[in-house]
C-alpha cells in the first residue's frame, strides 16, 4: 500500500488538497447557511441577490420581471410579465460550483498571486455567467415551456459546468506548474 502511495504521490496529493479544501469550504458554506436569517435577503444573502440581478438582466433585455419571495419554501419566486416562470433556490446561486472551482484550482496552487487571481476571475466569471445562465433559461421558459426539462436538467447545467472544466483546463495547460505524474 505504501509502495502504491509513492508512486502515485502526485495524484494523491491533489486528492487530499482537493477533498480537503472542498470540506472546508462546503462546512463554511454550511455554517453561512445556518446561521444566515434575514428577512431582508431571503432565503439567504447570495440567493436573494443572484435573484435580483437575474432580475435586473430580464429588465435589460426588455422582460417586465419582478421577484417575491416564496411563501411557502426557500427561494425566491421570479415572474416575467406577470407569470411566475423560475424559482431560484439555493442551489442556483453557483457558491457550490465556485467552492468545486476553487478547491481544484487551490489542489494545483501556483504561488499565492497567480492562484488568487485565477480564483478571484474565475469566481466571478462562474458568477456572472450563472445570473445570464439564469436569466437565458427563463426566457427560455416563457418562449418554449414545453422544453423545461431539456432546458433546465441539461442545457444549462451543461453551460455551468462546462464553464467550471473550460477553466479548469486553462488553469491547468497554461497557469499551474504541477501536474500529475
Amino acid at each position: 500500500m505504501l509502495k502504491i502511495l509513492k508512486e502515485n504521490k502526485a495524484v494523491v496529493r491533489f486528492l487530499l488538497i482537493f477533498g480537503g479544501c472542498y470540506l472546508v469550504l462546503a462546512l463554511l458554506y454550511k455554517a453561512y447557511l445556518s446561521y444566515e436569517v434575514s428577512e431582508a435577503y431571503y432565503p439567504d444573502f447570495f440567493t436573494h441577490l443572484v435573484a435580483e440581478q437575474t432580475k435586473l438582466v430580464l429588465r435589460g433585455f426588455g422582460y417586465v420581471s419582478e421577484t417575491l419571495p416564496h411563501p411557502n419554501e426557500e427561494s425566491v419566486q421570479l415572474f416575467v410579465n406577470g407569470k411566475l416562470m423560475v424559482r431560484v433556490v439555493e442551489g442556483c446561486n453557483a457558491i457550490s460550483v465556485i467552492i468545486l472551482f476553487v478547491s481544484f484550482v487551490v489542489a494545483f496552487f501556483n504561488g499565492w498571486k497567480p492562484t488568487l487571481l485565477f480564483i478571484f476571475g474565475g469566481a466571478v466569471l462562474l458568477y456572472v455567467m450563472n445570473i445570464f445562465r439564469i436569466a437565458l433559461l427563463t426566457i427560455g421558459l416563457y418562449g418554449f415551456p414545453q422544453y423545461k426539462q431539456l432546458l433546465h436538467d441539461i442545457v444549462f447545467p451543461a453551460i455551468i459546468y462546462g464553464t467550471v472544466f473550460l477553466l479548469w483546463f486553462l488553469w491547468m495547460n497554461r497557469f499551474s506548474k504541477q501536474t500529475t505524474k
